[in-house]
């Protein structure tokens, strides 16, 4: 009712308010919205001052196409994909081995370590062993904050192995993820193969070839290494000589280091001392304000003598059970119960069951149980909000009480918000505890998983939880029928792909027992069979996407022949939906031209990574990473064909755009958030109208747009435009920029009158101030003429499309496949005005550029024919329409023929533009003012 209900709650308020990065929700009102208000500002807390804003959930609003916009990036290195889930969850178990602010004694053990890296070359890998629970994982963390305090060129890279059977220990991705951190420290962008054999085959010429660049040494750390599946295997790599500048470590359990390791330089961890036990138990004992006495000091020290007790989980453990009950219990009663504990899993059981004695119902006991069981169960973990979805019982009060106490107590801690075990030993005895009957006992927790995940598919909604868990728990079910039917959901497919999973999604291929030939068939059939019920804008630019994906895989899978239909479906479905000049038609380009590299015809490739880098630097501006990519693309084309002295060129203007951007970005995600905190700062201290703070207040607009917050963005626009023309004057290009994306914005809001009038402001002003062919004045005269075709005013749009031909003529010559496609979209405005006659030579002459630049057979040409079919139809000229439609349907199933299809596509990239074009939105660019 608006008033503080106690003394206790007024006294919380007083003290959040002088908290500094303390926020506070005051709410008056239901529960339910003020439960929606917190939501909104939690996300808002998470997104903006976490996250910093990053802009990898806006793809699918397809803002790759504002102009000089920051597209969220999918490739980081080259065509490499990179999943920042596994990143995280590295950057999480980093933290949590550290945590402790115990040393244990590990002085004597960095002193080893030194000795190592300042050894000279050769030298083998070390290893670092010890039993389950010694410290290895917490020694190496607390080493590496070291070096990297003391020793800041050297090159730090380590991998923290989680559970056997998880992501964390497959060990292509590991070797992908260390192969990328070396190409981002040595400014290397090169193709990277994903066939998970061929990567373990590569690494050992990767880590020569990128140490070579790198100025200091070069530390690998990977930590509990004989948790990867088939470890000796696939680490072979470590038996070779390393290079000189580089060392390695890796850290064992005693009884699972495969034998051939046991001859390696070796740093065992001995049991803790005396003093260590004391000073660990003491240091949990006093943050609980419990008092051991002499005799129960003694006693403990007596204990804690054996090889299994004296580790540093055991001892912890026992620290935080003695604290946890110090205060409310007897302390000798529990140290007698402590005692008779042997090893850690015995003492995780009497932990398990203390806390079990703390619940007050047996529901309560059974939904712990289940807790426990359905996280050991699962792949990678289970989050709170899958927890109450699979218990609609479970209340969040309960769980957080549960989870409270399960965390403090060492069972379970969090990886990118997933519950999981802390350590195997927790699981070890989970297993005991609930599940003695094995199999039996853990089917029923997998089938609820399946059930629930399932249920998440059938909504069509493919996340990457269930992309993770649910072919994971068929294949531990040994269901390849159900398996099968998974991986052709081509969205649960793409996601593992596009997040790197390759190795992970052949294995499933390769459980159902089928081989890389019938999967590409099968996969093509699947998209053949959804591409039917696509229709309109936002399902044909997934479709675009799945094409895409598919492709790639091929491609990696090394079947080029089968990679080019799908990628160039891709290419053709992007050109219609979107626009010939997007950023993903570049992508498209640039994905077509790796096979061709790859397939040796270099002269396909040369022209489609040049139209890719013409793209992206009308879209991006000449100094974007995305027109470095296309450069690097080009130069190692040249390389290959011996032409070095070009292909040095391109690579120092790529490494000149890299380093810039790069000391422009910094190497931290939270760079969104700094930029637009200066920039709020600057805006709110701006002391008077100059062109600087003008664009200040443009590009604070254009993130705000970017955040989806049209009002703010609304708002510093117009002060950016009001300014720019007080300052400039109201003809200056700045102005221009001020109003188209001013203009842009009310296309957004569907205020098509407002934004016509702006467009056409901004369309005057830049062709009375820039250059015929200037970029930004193409742009305007696109989005303007899209917008007439929108509402429908095609008069006005015509001589707008025939300036955009004019325009590209300029840039790029007569003869080049952008003047056509410019061609085509005016003989297609045409058609939409019953003027077949004037759309009868643009077609024509559009074929001609065509069939001159891709050859005779190009799927470009074979569309062109179609429309030109279609025209002769509708004129009655039967004959002809045959003619050229049988050209362009032989076309089309030489191209389908690539692999092993046979039905012709329902959609087209010039032909189906009567359908598709008319019901498109356009393209709105955002311009981000002058780089």
């Amino acid at each position: 009712d608006g008033r503080v209900t106690s003394v206790s709650v007024q006294q919380l308020i007083e003290r959040i308010s002088h908290v500094n990065k303390a926020k506070m929700i005051d709410h008056v009102g239901g529960v339910e919205e003020g439960a929606y208000e917190i939501y909104n500002c939690v996300e808002k807390i998470i997104k903006q001052d976490i996250l910093g804003c990053e802009m990898t959930e806006l793809e699918g609003k397809d803002l790759g196409n504002k102009e000089d916009s920051t597209a969220p990036e999918e490739e980081v290195f080259g065509d490499v994909l990179w999943d920042a889930h596994d990143e995280q969850e590295q950057m999480e178990a980093f933290q949590q081995a550290s945590n402790s602010t115990c040393e244990l004694g590990f002085e004597k053990y960095f002193e080893r370590l030194n000795d190592l890296v300042a050894a000279p070359a050769p030298i083998p890998p070390l290893l670092v062993s010890g039993g389950p629970g010694s410290g290895k994982s917490l020694l190496l963390s607390k080493w590496i904050q070291l070096q990297q305090k003391h020793s800041p060129n050297t090159l730090i890279l380590y991998h923290f192995v989680g559970r056997p059977m998880s992501t964390s220990s497959e060990p292509a991705l590991i070797i992908k993820r260390l192969t990328l951190k070396l190409m981002q420290h040595s400014w290397l962008v090169s193709p990277l193969t994903f066939d998970p054999a061929k990567l373990l085959e590569e690494f050992p010429r990767w880590l020569e070839k990128l140490s070579a660049r790198h100025q200091g040494s070069i530390i690998i750390i990977i930590d509990s290494i004989d948790q990867i599946q088939q470890a000796e295997k696939h680490m072979k790599w470590l038996i070779d000589p390393l290079p000189v500048n580089v060392r390695v470590i890796v850290s064992v359990n005693v009884e699972t280091c495969p034998q051939a390791w046991r001859l390696w330089p070796t740093l065992h961890l001995d049991p803790l001392n005396s003093k260590d036990v004391k000073s660990l138990i003491s240091a949990e004992c006093n943050s609980a304000n419990v008092k051991l006495t002499k005799e129960q000091e003694k006693k403990l020290e007596r204990h804690c003598r054996s090889a299994t007790t004296c580790n540093a989980l055991y001892v912890t453990l026992l620290g935080k059970t003695i604290a946890c009950v110090g205060n409310t219990g007897d302390v000798d009663e529990i140290l007698q119960q402590c005692c008779q504990c042997q090893d850690t899993v015995s003492l995780y059981r009497l932990v398990l069951r203390s806390i079990q004695e703390s619940l007050q119902s047996d529901r309560e006991k059974g939904l712990l149980r289940e807790i426990l069981c359905v996280i050991g169960v699962s792949h990678n973990g289970v989050s709170e909000s899958e927890l109450l979805d699979l218990y609609p019982e479970l209340t969040s009060s309960v769980l957080a009480s549960l989870l409270h106490s399960l965390h403090k107590m060492c069972l379970l801690t969090y990886g990118c918000g997933l519950l999981k075990f802390q350590h195997l030993q927790a699981w070890e005895m989970v297993k005991l505890e609930y599940m003695e009957e094995g199999e039996n006992a853990i089917s029923p927790y997998r089938q609820k998983l399946v059930e629930y995940f399932t249920v998440q598919l059938s909504r069509d909604r493919v996340t990457w939880r269930s992309a993770d868990e649910l072919p994971w728990l068929f294949q531990q079910q040994g269901d390849k029928q159900k398996l099968h039917k998974c991986l052709l959901n081509l969205f649960v497919s793409q996601n593992l792909y596009k997040r790197g999973h390759f190795a992970e999604l052949l294995s499933y291929w390769q459980l159902v027992g089928k081989d890389k030939s019938s999967m590409a068939a099968e996969y093509f059939d699947s998209l053949k069979e959804y591409e039917k019920s696509c229709e309109g804008e936002e399902s044909m630019i997934c479709l675009a996407d799945l094409y895409e994906t598919l492709g790639r895989f091929l491609k990696d899978l090394g079947l080029l022949s089968q990679a080019v239909a799908p990628l160039q479906r891709s290419l053709e479905i992007r050109e219609t939906a979107l626009d010939p000049d997007h950023p993903r038609v570049a992508q498209s380009l640039h994905q077509l031209a790796g096979v061709y590299v790859q397939w040796k015809k270099f002269g396909n490739a040369e022209q489609l990574y040049k139209q890719a880098l013409e793209i992206s630097e009308n879209a991006y501006g000449a100094e974007h990473p995305r027109v470095a990519r296309e450069l690097d693309a080009l130069a190692t084309l040249y390389q290959k064909q011996n032409k070095y002295e070009q292909a040095e060129q391109l690579r120092k203007k790529s490494f000149k755009i890299r380093q810039k951007a790069a000391r422009q970005k910094g190497s931290l995600c939270g760079f969104a958030l700094l930029r637009q905190r200066a920039l709020q700062l600057e805006e709110l201290t701006l002391g008077k109208d100059t062109p600087d703070n003008a664009r200040t207040l443009n590009e604070l607009g254009v993130l705000y747009y970017l955040q989806n917050n049209l009002e703010a963005a609304e708002l510093f626009l117009k002060r950016s435009l009001e300014m720019r023309e007080r300052v400039l004057g109201c003809d200056h290009p700045d102005c221009a920029q001020s109003l188209n994306n001013l203009a842009a914005l009310y296309n957004e809001k569907q205020h098509h009158d407002r934004a016509e009038e702006l467009y056409e402001k901004a369309l005057d002003i830049r062709r009375r101030a820039l250059a015929p062919d200037h970029p930004s004045l193409a742009y305007t005269v696109k989005h303007l003429a899209v917008l007439y075709k929108k509402m429908g005013k095609l008069d006005k749009a015509v001589p707008l499309y025939e300036l955009a031909v004019e325009i590209r003529q300029k840039s790029f010559g007569p003869k080049h496949p952008s003047v056509a496609t410019a061609l085509v979209n005016l003989a297609v405005l045409y058609c939409q005005m019953k003027k077949q006659i004037e759309a009868l030579p643009l077609y024509e002459r559009a074929l001609k550029i065509y069939e001159d630049s891709f050859g005779q057979m190009h799927p470009r040409v074979g569309e062109t024919l179609k429309n030109l079919a279609v025209l002769s139809y509708e004129r009655g000229d039967f004959e002809k329409a045959a003619e050229l439609y049988k050209r362009a349907m032989e076309i089309k199933e030489a191209e389908t023929l690539l692999i092993g299809g046979k039905a012709t596509s329902r959609h087209s990239s010039s032909g189906d533009t009567f359908s598709l074009k008319s019901t498109l939105s356009p393209n709105i660019f955002l311009e981000h003012g002058q780089r």
